[in-house]
């Protein structure tokens, strides 16, 4: 994360809730292959644990149980012209963003667990898209969705270290940062402005 100390986040309610909206990020695990990153999604089982799955045919799977994962989530970013701080020519150019690192130990799933962390997901997504009626697996042949969870493997991460990022322009002064989020909106990036207006 950003060594700078104005951008560390460290309010683990609202990293997990920004976990928890976006629903998405990236696993990295170092296996005897090399390093190994799978673009997954997740939800909280509880306020330590995400779950998740990835394709048995994934070669990051078998080395995941029992491993120590890194999942990352990128929330908002854009980038900075230095002339929209109106502080003058000595300003340099940069990249503002909002991110959480979760580091921690993997376990697998067994297969009902896996069956609940898939319609978990899938409830918390079908609710954001009402007012359509929600799919669940009982719309499915069972025997399909036996066979489907099948190719799948199910694992839970259990956090033992946050680390978060908002790096927003807080090094800069109020009405400086404030023109910056005027300037990265009219660009077309509302979400990191918005997050920047409330730093």
């Amino acid at each position: 994360m950003h060594p700078d100390p104005a951008f560390r986040w460290e309010d683990r309610t609202a990293m997990r809730a920004l976990v928890g909206e976006l629903g998405f990020g990236t696993l990295f695990a170092a296996t005897p292959d090399g390093p190994r990153v799978a673009h997954i999604p997740v939800v909280w089982r509880d306020d330590d644990t995400l779950a998740f799955h990835v394709a048995r045919g994934n070669g990051i799977a078998r080395h995941l149980d029992g491993a120590t994962g890194l999942f990352v989530v990128q929330g908002p970013d854009g980038y900075v012209s230095p002339d929209w701080y109106g502080l003058g020519p000595d300003q340099v150019p940069t990249w503002n963003y909002v991110a959480v690192e979760l580091e921690g130990r993997m376990a697998r799933l067994d297969h009902d667990g896996l069956v609940d962390q898939v319609d978990r997901v899938s409830a918390l997504q079908e609710d954001r898209l009402a007012p359509k009626t929600p799919w669940t697996r009982a719309k499915m042949d069972p025997a399909l969705f036996d066979r489907m969870t099948r190719g799948i493997i199910g694992f839970t991460l259990t956090v033992q270290a946050w680390r978060g990022t908002t790096k927003l322009g807080q090094n800069k002064p109020e009405a400086a940062r404030l023109a910056a989020a005027d300037g990265i909106e009219a660009a077309g990036r509302r979400g990191i402005a918005h997050w920047m207006r409330n730093a």
